[in-house]
């Protein structure tokens, strides 16, 4: 005769990892009262299941008006490593909302996710990372990172992260360098970056000379560019494979001949020769920072005579099909042939 006998093992849609939440509003408060739990395995499985709530940003605000940002802050210097990334999971994941991110500059977090930039578990520094990534995107988010006195670290983090974390920290900086470059400077950047010229991945050849680019905005920038011989390297960039590496490497020789110091750097490194043949390149970002670092080239006597043999290269760009090549080669030709 058959009996009835009670399974040892969990229903098969049941997550022992996660906590069971309680009902309706009482969902959040609860989770907010097991983060303060003594027992690890509660503050674990609290942790799990916020993960999956703060996908809504609805539940990122409620989240935000309970308290929750000053419990998560705490438990980043947790000794737990499962505590830590799941922490800045949630922190990634609400950075993804606009409410998630003003919560978290309101908190101030940002100090408190930066004593993870050394963390032992790569997971962490990448959640952290990802999360400074989404803050800089907002004005607020990258002047808080710059007030923060974050730069000089993460300009030398490009040194020993994993790959993929740098770029990340390219494309923090991408947006922090609008704010400030002087941090950037005085950390070192211009000679960390021009190793990163000739980095194996593209993705960091083309970051990294992007950031070039905007270092060179202010003329300190230039003089240190200048300084550091980091333009023969630039011209070298103008024959990647890759379009966007060729763009941003015109792009920073556009900036940088802008000072007589920067014309006559490239000049004497035969960045004429190597702009011109990129005029007619596929890509019209290519073919217009080309043609703008070439107009500022032919302001030096000697950049105009060798422009001048071959003007017919420019000219042809006056039929391009993008407005703002046209634009700056008509330009160019203006320059290139004035006459005193």
């Amino acid at each position: 005769m058959a009996q009835a006998r009670t399974s040892s093992y969990l229903p098969p849609d049941i997550d022992p990892t996660k906590t069971s939440l309680a009902f309706a509003e009482r969902a959040l408060p609860k989770l907010k009262e097991e983060l303060q739990d003594p027992q690890l395995i509660t503050r674990q499985r609290a942790l799990m299941a916020l993960c999956d709530l703060v996908h809504d940003p609805e539940n990122v605000y409620q989240a935000a008006n309970l308290g929750f940002l000053e419990s998560l802050k705490h438990l980043l210097y947790d000794q737990d490593s499962t505590i830590r990334e799941k922490t800045t999971e949630i922190f990634y994941t609400m950075a993804g909302h606009t409410i998630g991110r003003e919560g978290i500059l309101r908190s101030e977090i940002i100090i408190a996710l930066s004593h993870l930039l050394d963390d032992p578990v790569n997971i962490c520094r990448r959640n952290m990372h990802q999360t400074f990534e989404m803050l800089s995107e907002l004005p607020a988010g990258s002047a808080a990172l710059v007030d923060s006195d974050l730069l000089p670290l993460l300009v030398n983090k490009l040194e020993s992260e994993l790959e993929d974390i740098q770029v990340l920290i390219l494309d923090t900086l991408h947006y922090c360098l609008k704010i400030d470059v002087v941090q950037a400077l005085s950390a070192g950047a211009v000679d960390i970056l021009k190793r990163k010229l000739t980095h194996p991945s593209v993705e960091i050849r083309s970051k990294a000379a992007y950031a070039i680019m905007q270092i060179c905005v202010p003329l300190a920038g230039k003089d240190r560019v200048c300084q550091e011989e980091v333009v023969p390297l630039l011209i070298q960039l103008l024959e990647d494979s890759d379009s966007e590496v060729r763009a941003n490497a015109a792009g920073s020789l556009m900036n940088i001949t802008i000072t007589t110091r920067g014309k006559y750097a490239a000049y004497h490194a035969g960045a004429i020769p190597k702009l011109l043949s990129l005029v007619n390149d596929s890509q019209s970002r290519v073919r217009l920072n080309c043609l703008k670092a070439l107009t500022t080239l032919s302001e030096a006597p000697e950049g105009r005579n060798l422009l001048l043999k071959d003007v017919s290269l420019i000219q042809g760009c006056l039929a391009d099909s993008s407005e703002a090549v046209r634009r700056a080669a008509t330009i160019a030709l203006q320059v290139i042939q004035w006459k005193p």
